[in-house]
Order: C-alpha cells, then structure tokens, then sequence
C-alpha cells in the first residue's frame, strides 16, 4: 500500500498503516503465536488484528499498545521496527583496518578506549547509504 507524493519521478510512499501491519505481523509469526493468541491477550477481534496486520485499518494507539503488549513488545521497539521496515539501513562490513598512530589518546584526561595498531580485529560499521 503506497500514497502518492506528487511528485511523477519518485518512489510511492508507503502507507505508515502497511508498514505497521507488516512489522506487527512479522513479530507474531516469529514468536510462533497464532491471531487468536494476540487477539485474545489483546482484547481485540480476530478479524480486526488480521485487517491491521494486511494494511487495511489504521488501528488507534490504544489498540497497537494492547497488541505490542501482548506480543510483549514497547512502543519504542515497534517505531524501531517501523522505521527500519521504512527505511532499512544497508550494513557494510569493514575489516582489517588500523587506528592511525594518536588517535586513541586524542582527548586529553582519558584513558584511550582502544590502541593503534598495525592489525586491528575485525570490527562491524554501519553506514547510511543514500538512495
């Protein structure tokens, strides 16, 4: 489900009630619960959490905190997921670098949280690309 935004050459945006329906329904299926397990703990229809899931209702607030709740989630891991579903940010590996010599000991009264060396462990980065 998308929204147009006027604008001939870009992408549709995605309705917010999609991508919280596909964030909501991932997390149920992960944690191997039925419609009825959340509905029932949520105090809400079967037929209506399977409407908020598909991106056809826009559920109100005090129905996506009964549903996170159940799902044993917060309203901040479901904006993460949200956003991530939105805009997922691509993950770049980044291995065999070094620490320029002085780098660690650049703030003056600390103690450097790593050494310079001339073969660094591997490490993880992630980095935001621009579409």
């Amino acid at each position: 489900m998308t929204a147009s935004t006027g604008n001939a050459y870009s992408r549709p945006m995605p309705l917010l009630r999609g991508a919280i329906g596909v964030v909501l329904r991932r997390a149920r299926r992960h944690q191997g619960k039925t419609l009825k397990d959340v509905a029932d703990t949520a105090r809400i229809s079967v037929q209506y959490l399977s409407e908020v899931e598909r991106g056809r209702k826009e559920a109100s607030s005090e129905v996506l905190s009964a549903v996170i709740t159940a799902l044993g989630w917060t309203i901040v891991d479901l904006l993460d997921a949200v956003r991530e579903e939105l805009a997922p940010i691509p993950r770049v590996e980044v291995t065999g670098f070094a620490l320029p010599a002085g780098l660690a000991a650049d703030v003056p009264g600390r103690e450097p949280a790593c050494q310079a060396a001339p073969q660094a462990p591997q490490a993880s980065v992630m980095v935001r690309v621009a579409a």
